[in-house]
């Protein structure tokens, strides 16, 4: 089995979306609609657990939302007015179905569902210490640690437990939650991951981005605010600030490649977001050359907004084929080197001869900018100039995306000019750090952050405990192995 799509698999992923519905008749119906625009968050395993008054029912499996929740007796089995669902990629935990949420657990003030968007950088730390006290853990997934720590809490009332396991937990959360006494959404202190709030009718609906809210025909109402708790029942909806204030910093790659460009995240659109970054690009960085050319689907926006800035001709010079999988079985080693053209292919007769200017989001290990490269000089090209609309990922995620360990990182291993000659371009140039938060229409204070940007910069807004502890653990042991 062969990975065909040569570009997404060198990309930046997002691990997971989320979505809860309270009072909808076929509640599972919604949240399944909902994931389905969400799948560009998590395409490895998808879940929903609803709550019928009495029961609570689930149904979760590897694989995309179609394939999982297209069958009514599956739909048909999610019975009740409220339920949550999660798509994902695994971060912490491996792709084992033991992991794969909405997670869930009988406690003492009964049946209790999660849902969960982000990474804890302490779970490890506190795990151990559930361990030590008598927990048995029944996933690897980090989301299980807020299960145990409400769980094991003191406090009397469910909300109270929440309140006190999310006080101890450090990193980001985006979270929907499925009790007895109705749905709940919450938000990290900081609003690392996005987390957003709409209405349809008498229901009330909470996403991961507001397509999912466009997907089932919801009006957006606001964003959840960075350490708000909202319950839902049938007293209404109550909102609660239980964490002290503290300055916003919501995930600036949103804008650059995670969301989907018909979303809007914290109050802008994404489309013209990435649009003013290209424009941006093209001002920083401006060349001589004949044509812009996105890589697709992610640099479209980009590219539009470059080639307007620049007034190079935008034109569709690599053509990609929506109706190839992810992977496909292939007979010898020929025909596996043909694969990777299955999905994406170069526009020959645009191509040839013209100067070229590629426009992706990013470079993580720079394999995908290399064959792209290479793939506009087979097709002809006579100069190829690579623009990335964001600045260089140097530095590893550890809120919730799968970044590449820093050691396989390019940018953390080599200059530009290395670059450049790494992927065979006749020249290479990002946006700068202070280009990007300018396109957002900020203006970047390194003092006093407004976004999380530290794969850009290493400005990490959390402690990153479990981190600290590794390292300190490697070096224990090295210092015993040299004694």
């Amino acid at each position: 089995m062969l990975t065909t799509d040569p570009f997404e698999d060198d990309k930046l992923r997002e691990e997971c979306g989320v979505f809860g519905i309270w009072n909808a008749d076929g509640a599972a119906s919604f949240v399944a609609l909902g994931l389905h625009a969400l799948q560009h968050r998590g395409q490895e395993a998808a879940g929903i657990t609803s709550f019928d008054g009495t029961s609570f029912h689930s149904h979760r499996a590897a694989g995309h939302v179609a394939g999982n929740f297209d069958k009514d007796e599956v739909i048909r089995a999610l019975a009740g007015r409220t339920a949550i669902g999660h798509v994902r990629y695994s971060t912490t935990g491996s792709s084992a179905l033991r992991n794969v949420q909405p997670l869930f657990a009988e406690l003492a003030q009964g049946g209790f569902a999660v849902a969960h968007n982000g990474n804890l950088s302490n779970a490890m730390k506190l795990r151990r210490t559930l361990n030590r006290r008598g927990s048995i853990f029944q996933s690897t997934s980090d989301t299980e640690v807020i299960i145990h720590l409400v769980a094991t809490s003191s406090h009397n009332s469910l909300i109270d437990r929440l309140v006190d396991a999310l006080g101890q937990v450090e990193g980001a959360y985006s979270l929907v939650l499925l009790t007895e006494h109705g749905l709940v959404a919450c938000r990290d202190p900081l609003g690392i991951r996005p987390l957003v709030m709409g209405r349809v009718g008498d229901s009330v609906i909470f996403a991961s981005e507001t397509v999912a809210l466009d997907v089932i025909g919801a009006r957006f109402e606001r964003d959840v605010a960075p350490g708000e708790m909202i319950v839902v029942n049938d007293s209404g909806v109550r909102s609660f600030r239980p964490f002290a204030a503290e300055q916003a910093r919501p995930c600036i790659f949103e804008h650059v490649y995670f969301s989907r460009p018909d979303s809007v995240v914290d109050g802008t659109s994404v489309y013209e977001s990435r649009k003013k970054i290209g424009a941006e690009l093209a001002q920083e960085s401006p060349v001589e050359a004949d044509i812009v050319v996105p890589v697709p689907d992610s640099g479209v926006p980009a590219a539009l907004g470059f080639s307007q800035e620049s007034g190079i001709p935008f034109e569709l010079g690599i053509i990609r084929s929506h109706y190839v999988g992810r992977t496909f079985i292939q007979p010898n080693q020929e025909v596996r080197h043909l694969g990777v053209k299955l999905k994406h292919n170069a526009n020959h007769a645009l191509i040839k001869g013209k100067r070229v200017v590629l426009i992706d989001d990013s470079i993580v290990r720079g394999t995908t900018s290399h064959k792209i490269v290479q793939m506009m000089r087979d097709a002809g090209a006579r100069e190829v100039h690579m623009r990335i609309a964001s600045p260089p990922t140097r530095h590893s995620c550890f809120y919730g995306v799968d970044t590449p360990e820093r050691a396989k990182l390019l940018a953390a291993q080599m200059d530009v000019e290395s670059m450049t000659k790494f992927i065979n371009a006749d020249s290479l140039a990002f946006i700068s750090i202070d280009g990007l938060y300018r396109a957002l229409g900020d203006h970047r204070n390194p003092a006093a952050p407004q976004r999380c940007d530290a794969c850009f910069t290493g400005d990490y807004p959390t402690r990153l405990t479990d981190l600290t502890d590794k390292n300190a653990e490697a070096t224990g042991l090295a210092l015993v192995a040299s004694r």
